[in-house]
């Protein structure tokens, strides 16, 4: 790599949308760059210090960077994507440079992101890598929020990010000029302003016992726009998660001294993994009234009903992309590697039930599920079927869970207060999910 050429950016296809991306190296570990609020995967190498960031930890990886959809390079999109989205666009990176397994380094806001693709397909993710991270913005405690993203949004494309990210360098007019066509080349203002603002509704904070791959959180004391406390927070909540700080340095990863930082990236990397458990959103259905109506049909009738009502959950399952564990004989026990997607299915699979005559409920849940042969367990499985059991007819009720992770996919929820679930702990917050 003395003769250094940019590498060609390349793009992956996402459903419909083609998401930018770059390898560099080709080291025998696939590291993944998550990045940050904005990125743009070809002018980030006129930025100090990036590119040698990148060679750095290619000397020991194939390094992958990539703009999320809706910025950069990558396809515009309307609104911001969802966290399930986000996932499905580092799965078609993955797959399009034929990565089974690889580390992810999520960066700032990219961390919920990698934690809960960490979380949700382990045995895809060997090192889990977290640099100023959060699981739940900053944001959320700050007064006027809306008022100062708006106010940030008017000095969009004028440099206004440095003194945010690299305060060290703000007086500096020429750095002030490249940050400033970086936003402009990044992502348009309401682009900006939808990030933002959907970013800071997003909280993870209940999935982080889930991840059991091996976890590194790296922060800088100094960070002015992601204060250490997250930092620390985020490491002492994920299992066996190692913490290092560093006394000094902006919030951006490529200044300041990163030869010790990417140092102890690259030592981590050695660090050996454990997959046995996953987290999952986990989908529970009931036919209403289904012994009254078995009495009432007689038993041949009902066979027939039922056999149109698991032929259906078949389909729909499969459409949403879940799995469908078991039937049980009134009902199903469903997972799904999203929460927006089990909400749609369970949606779908109630208005299609109710269609053939057989009204149901279902109930949601996302968290860490065992993997038992065919079948699974864990408290997120008790947890989901407790929940179906405070549904009304033709209901689809969630966790608090589930809405603080689905934010972005466009669905609405109705809060139907707290509640005490039979066998699990404290009070739970329910809503009823809708389109």
């Amino acid at each position: 790599m003395t003769d250094f050429e940019l590498p060609v950016t390349r793009y992956a296809l996402s459903g419909d949308v083609s998401i930018a991306y770059k390898t560099m190296g080709d080291g025998p570990i696939d590291l993944i760059i998550v990045p940050g609020m904005v990125s743009h995967v070809e002018f980030m190498h006129e930025l100090p210090g990036y590119t040698a960031s990148i060679r750095r930890l290619a000397n020991f990886a194939r390094v992958v960077t990539f703009d999320k959809r809706g910025q950069g390079l990558s396809d515009r999109v309307s609104g911001a994507p969802s966290l399930e989205q986000r996932m499905d666009d580092v799965r078609a990176i993955m797959d399009d440079i034929g990565s089974k397994r690889a580390a992810l380094l999520g960066i700032s806001e990219g961390s919920p992101m990698s934690i809960m693709f960490a979380a949700t397909y382990p045995e895809r993710v060997s090192h889990l890598i977290l640099y100023s991270g959060f699981a739940s913005s900053p944001a959320q405690n700050l007064d006027r929020y809306e008022e100062i993203v708006s106010e940030r949004v008017k000095a969009w494309g004028t440099g206004m990010l440095i003194k945010l990210i690299n305060p060290a360098r703000a007086h500096d007019p020429y750095a002030i000029r490249q940050f400033a066509k970086f936003e402009r080349l990044s992502a348009s203002p309401g682009a900006y302003r939808s990030f933002t603002l959907l970013n800071a509704s997003i909280d993870v904070r209940p999935i982080l016992p889930a991840v059991r791959v091996p976890t590194l959180v790296l922060h800088r004391r100094t960070d002015t726009l992601i204060p250490v406390e997250a930092g620390r927070s985020l490491a002492a909540q994920i299992p066996g998660a190692k913490y290092i700080e560093y006394p000094e340095g902006d919030h951006v990863l490529a200044y300041g001294d990163v030869e010790t930082l990417l140092g102890d990236v690259e030592e981590f990397e050695n660090s050996s993994t454990d997959t046995e458990r996953v987290l999952a959103t986990v989908l529970f259905t009931d036919i209403i009234d289904s012994t009254r109506s078995a009495a009432d049909m007689g038993d041949k009738k009902w066979r027939q009903l039922l056999d149109s009502h698991d032929q259906l959950a078949t389909t729909v399952v499969d459409k949403h992309r879940g799995t469908l564990i078991k039937s049980t004989g009134d009902g199903i026990l469903a997972t799904f590697d999203g929460p927006g997607r089990a909400v749609r299915c369970a949606l779908a699979f109630e208005a299609a039930s109710r269609q053939i005559g057989l009204p149901l409920r279902a109930g949601i849940h996302t968290g860490e599920i065992e993997i038992r042969g065919g079948d699974i367990g864990g408290i997120a499985v008790h947890a989901a079927a407790r929940v179906m059991a405070q549904c009304n007819a033709s209901e689809v009720l969630v966790s608090r869970v589930v809405t603080d992770l689905v934010a972005g996919a466009g669905l609405k929820f109705s809060n139907r207060g707290s509640h005490e679930l039979k066998g699990l702990p404290g009070r739970w917050e329910l809503f009823a999910a809708s389109l």
